[in-house]
């Protein structure tokens, strides 16, 4: 491969908004990568807790609410755990092959860089790895659901 073919790489991945390419044939291996490092970023983040609990006050003495005044209802539970979101925009696959078992399954303990799923992003197949290790809590994506950058796919704790 010479540098007019790595040229034309560079301009194919300009034209279909590519970030990353990984190329092997028989001796030869390229990779190339433009943009900030947002595989880095992510990982770091995901290893972050998802929020930061705040010190809650006691509750106040019930004095009894005057009739006809409704209650005030709870704010739900935030979610628990770190959660593992979406890189780009595709569809969501908890398998492999529509026939496969899914790749990973509440209760199972994962571990930094195994495949989780794959989203499906202009015909590619990119297989989404675990940025970090835990027991899986929660698949939130919804098996061949459109999945947006940023959304929430799976929780772990």
């Amino acid at each position: 491969m010479d540098i007019k073919d790595i040229r034309n790489i560079v301009e194919l991945m300009n034209e279909h908004g590519l970030t990353l390419l990984d190329l092997s044939h028989k001796d030869f291996h390229i990779k190339l990568k433009k943009g900030p490092d947002l595989d880095d970023l992510r990982s770091l983040m995901a290893c972050m807790p998802a929020t930061v609990a705040a010190p809650v006050a006691a509750p106040l003495p019930s004095t009894g609410a005057p009739d006809g005044v409704p209650a005030v209802p709870s704010a739900p539970a935030a979610p628990v755990g770190t959660e593992i979101t979406s890189p780009m925009v595709g569809t969501f696959y908890s398998k492999t092959s529509p026939d496969a078992p899914a790749l990973v399954n509440v209760g199972d303990a994962i571990s930094v860089g195994q495949t989780l799923c794959i989203i499906e992003a202009m015909k590619v197949m990119n297989e989404i790895k675990a940025e970090c290790s835990g027991i899986l809590s929660a698949v939130v994506a919804e098996d061949g659901a459109p999945v947006q950058f940023g959304d929430v796919l799976f929780r772990v704790k």
